[in-house]
């Protein structure tokens, strides 16, 4: 253990990123604080936008939570100036930058530092072609490509993202993968949740439910989801889906309009964003990510697969690799294939598809829990800090 080479003094991480909405790496980020050793290391949060839905969360922990207070988009000089006495303040040990935008932002915060900080990167997104990729998410990965050689470490969330960055010219000797974690004694299976939501939704308590849990987001692709959804539910009266996320509710005109278009209104409930994510996600049949691009490594589907629940997901990033044989891939913006997955879960045996619910959260259990994962967060910045001094 590296604890013994270094001072018994606590490691003040500053962790910076973009916002604190209800999104992937805000949750790990979230996730991975919750477990953090306090004994050991004093975490500190900057989010460049706002405290979003996880600030309060986050503070409820006992660690601080500052904002820039600067706009999406290009940063302003106020937001600039606002990020730059902040980390003179707290003066960290060390900088972890979340995101691509977090991770520009720990590299500029470095500047304003007393002495020179050592910087870590995490990167959260796949890049299935550059040229996909919006105008200025292209300019920042170049960019990104640039500064790179200036961190001490590139933290990927999965291993195809580190391998498409790294043949953009992200250097190979300073980078690692360490994989989202789950809370497997949160996210685990409950019968009571299965009842408990179609009670909640009035729907038949042998209602079979497919769940697409994120945020409205092209990345997304519900229009994917719901395409699917339309052609499956022709020959299958007894399923209903349901989607929960920011702004996936009824107030999203263009997802409700999509919604009444497909003639599928009665079979559809949008939930918007919850608090009990565990609870809806362990009263699925079937979890899906129906992404279209930029999928690491989801949350979700690691978190279904820990409720016991079998996932559809497209190929993207390390999707394939997290579920193995516990579920079926599909290419992303193939409805055709998406429903004719989700049917050959429905048609199999009760039995058939509770064995598979268990091998998903028996390997998630086995590769991919959360302490394992924190441990080798701070295992590296125990590290970075012992070869710094």
């Amino acid at each position: 253990m590296f604890i013994d080479r270094i001072s018994s003094k606590k490691i003040v991480v500053l962790h910076i990123i973009t916002g604190l909405s209800t999104g992937g790496a805000e949750m790990m980020l979230y996730k991975v604080l919750s477990k953090t050793n306090r004994l050991r290391f004093d975490p500190i949060v900057v989010s460049l936008i706002d405290r979003g839905t996880l600030g309060d969360r986050i503070e409820a922990l006992g660690i601080p939570v500052y904002t820039a207070g600067m706009k999406p988009g290009m940063p302003t000089p106020a937001g600039i100036w606002r990020l730059a006495n902040t980390v003179r303040q707290i003066n960290p040990d060390l900088i972890q930058g979340w995101m691509y935008h977090g991770n520009l932002a720990a590299q500029l915060a470095s500047i304003f530092c007393v002495n020179k900080k050592p910087v870590l990167w995490g990167i959260h997104h796949s890049i299935t072609a550059l040229k996909s990729e919006k105008k200025m998410t292209q300019f920042i990965i170049k960019l990104g490509a640039l500064l790179s050689r200036k961190t001490t470490k590139i933290i990927f969330v999965s291993k195809n993202s580190k391998a498409q960055h790294e043949a953009l010219s992200y250097p190979v000797e300073k980078n690692c993968v360490i994989p989202n974690g789950f809370d497997t004694s949160l996210f685990k299976p409950s019968k009571d949740a299965r009842l408990d939501l179609r009670k909640e939704l009035n729907l038949p308590e042998k209602a079979f439910i497919i769940g697409l849990m994120c945020r409205y987001h092209p990345m997304k692709d519900h229009n994917n989801f719901l395409q699917a959804a339309a052609l499956l539910l022709k020959n299958n009266p007894d399923v209903y889906l349901v989607l929960a996320g920011t702004q996936v509710d009824e107030n999203n005109s263009t997802l409700h309009q999509l919604i009444q278009d497909l003639g599928i209104v009665a079979r559809v409930r949008l939930l918007g964003e919850r608090s009990d994510m565990h609870r809806l996600t362990a009263s699925l049949d079937i979890a899906t990510s129906a992404s279209a691009y930029g999928e690491a490594f989801p949350l979700v589907v690691g978190e279904a697969m820990s409720c016991g629940v079998p996932c559809v997901v497209t190929d993207l990033g390390d999707s394939a690799w997290i579920v193995s044989n516990t579920g079926r891939v599909v290419p992303p913006r193939n409805p055709q294939a998406l429903a004719e997955a989700w049917q050959e879960l429905i048609v199999m045996s009760l039995d058939d598809r509770v064995a598979l619910g268990k091998a998903a959260r028996s390997r998630i259990i086995e590769n991919f829990s959360l302490e394992a994962v924190v441990t080798q967060f701070e295992d590296l910045y125990e590290n970075v800090i012992s070869n710094k001094s």
